[in-house]
């Protein structure tokens, strides 16, 4: 189970430290930033997108947005890396509005323009498998299994995410995953939890 999650192995002291020095003007901070979280932000831009071009085009504005806004992100508000992942899922949601601004974004699982489906294949029969099962929850709670399963985020990190508390978070990830557990076959919810 563990080899599937991707946690940050730089510490929030450390990741606040690199943005104070980005905030003064040295891009190497950044750079560094950049190196430690660039993989783990793409995976949840992918599995929210489902489409390989679509993913990178938002990580890379993703990214900009960060440089750009950098002066905004303030460490006693939470670590660098939930800062990111808000960024991240502010860029998927006007993407999606951009998109297809006639449905309702917490319907949103897809993004793909329909122009790369073969290269998306493996990634659809994996989300394809479990995706009635995750309908019956909002966006909220499909970014919390997200962020936490596959993502191995702190639940301090989401709560910054999803400007929610931490109990809030834990409890809505504990409600959403006790249902996916009583509506999933056990066979189909442990392959949920370790195979992204």
């Amino acid at each position: 189970f563990a080899a599937y999650i991707i946690i940050d192995s730089m510490n929030k002291e450390k990741q606040a430290e690199l943005a104070l020095r980005t905030q003064k003007g040295d891009k190497h901070a950044f750079g560094l930033l950049y190196e430690e979280f660039v993989r783990p932000i793409y995976k949840f831009i992918y599995f929210k997108t489902h489409h390989k071009q679509t993913a990178e085009d938002i990580l890379s504005a993703t990214f900009i947005k960060a440089l750009d806004n950098i002066n905004s992100f303030k460490a006693e508000l939470g670590p660098f890396s939930a800062w990111l992942y808000q960024i991240a899922r502010n860029t998927i949601i006007d993407q999606y509005r951009s998109k297809k601004p006639e449905m309702n974004i917490d319907d949103a699982w897809d993004l793909s323009d329909g122009s790369d489906l073969m290269r998306d294949i493996d990634a659809r029969d994996k989300i394809k498998k479990v995706e009635k099962y995750l309908k019956e929850f909002t966006s909220e709670q499909r970014d919390i299994v997200i962020m936490r399963v596959w993502q191995g985020l702190s639940y301090e990190e989401i709560s910054a995410v999803l400007g929610k508390s931490e109990a809030s978070c834990k409890m809505m990830y504990s409600r959403t995953m006790k249902k996916l557990r009583e509506t999933m076959p056990l066979l189909m919810f442990l392959e949920f939890i370790i195979n992204l």
